[in-house]
């Protein structure tokens, strides 16, 4: 019998200096993509996928991640009592069911592995999803859905892949791919930052990842990698010398929201979405292009 993906882990102890100063009193998962905190649209996605437990790996200052997941009484009452009845209804919509949220710290900043680490207890001994927070993934049936498929399927360990250009592959880590089975790539070897020139593929992981438990067994002896920090990808390296991983290759549109261009992007990509907003910013958008054009040939 397969053991269904009931928890998702969220790593949200980033410092977000990226995002400076506007991340200096809030945590950068809660900067806004038009009317929605980045966080919310990737618990959505998790919520869509049939995740049932939501636990968020924080740091100091991110009390605000936890405020966002619980019921506000006088907001609700003030709602109520000025018949704004739509908004009370999409906030309440937004809110994980009671008990189905937990917060646990990460005291150090040792990343990315050591965050995923901390939230072991809380996991146990059980199959679990992982999404990392800057990664908005946008298609009509989800990418951890789809990934949910592949799970159903195989029973093994999967990841989301993206295709990037050979030249960039240095800057992420990449899957070595065998044949397709089921309809996902099968994973021989992963490889974390490969120079330029050596990659085995084009396939780079992006950000999305369902995982056995014994990661952890190997997240915990597991020594610093790049930057002196805990690397998923060196564990899940040595994880698949055991187990099979599966790998996903998105075709949606993923935006960045760890960077300023990613972000910008996805609040125009999320913004198009809007019937009440989409006329508007088409509208600006060309006055803005026009614009820049002038200036640039002036």
């Amino acid at each position: 019998m397969v053991k269904p993906i009931r928890k998702a882990v969220f790593p949200v102890a980033g410092l977000g200096t990226r995002f400076l100063p506007a991340t200096k009193a809030m945590p950068k998962e809660m900067l806004t993509i038009v009317d929605k905190p980045v966080i919310q649209y990737v618990v959505d996605e998790a919520k869509k996928a049939g995740v049932e437990h939501f636990i968020f790996v924080t740091g100091r200052n991110k009390a605000v991640i936890e405020d966002h997941f619980d019921v506000q009484v006088e907001l609700e009452q003030t709602l109520e009592a000025r018949g704004k009845i739509d908004i009370l209804n999409e906030l309440r919509t937004d809110l994980p069911k009671p008990g189905r949220t937990s917060f646990t710290r990460q005291q150090q900043p040792l990343g990315l592995g050591h965050a995923v680490l901390c939230a072991r207890d809380l996991v146990g001994d059980e199959p679990f999803a992982l999404l990392l927070p800057d990664m908005i993934m946008k298609s009509p049936k989800g990418c951890l859905s789809e990934m949910m498929e592949i799970y159903q399927k195989r029973q093994n360990n999967v990841v989301a892949l993206e295709e990037v250009p050979m030249e960039e592959t240095h800057k992420y880590g990449v899957v070595k791919k065998g044949p397709r089975q089921n309809g996902s790539v099968e994973i021989e070897d992963m490889i974390e930052k490969p120079e330029p020139g050596t990659a085995p593929s084009n396939l780079i992981l992006s950000g999305r990842y369902i995982l056995q438990p014994e990661i952890f067994d190997y997240l915990e002896t597991q020594p610093p990698g790049s930057g002196g920090e805990i690397q998923l990808t060196d564990a899940m390296i040595k994880l698949n010398n055991d187990q099979e991983f599966s790998g996903l290759v998105f075709k949606g549109d993923t935006y960045d929201c760890g960077s300023k261009a990613g972000f910008l992007a996805a609040n125009v990509a999320f913004g198009f979405d809007r019937p009440d907003l989409a006329p508007d910013i088409i509208d600006h958008i060309r006055e803005l292009i026009s614009q820049y054009d002038n200036n640039q040939a002036a």
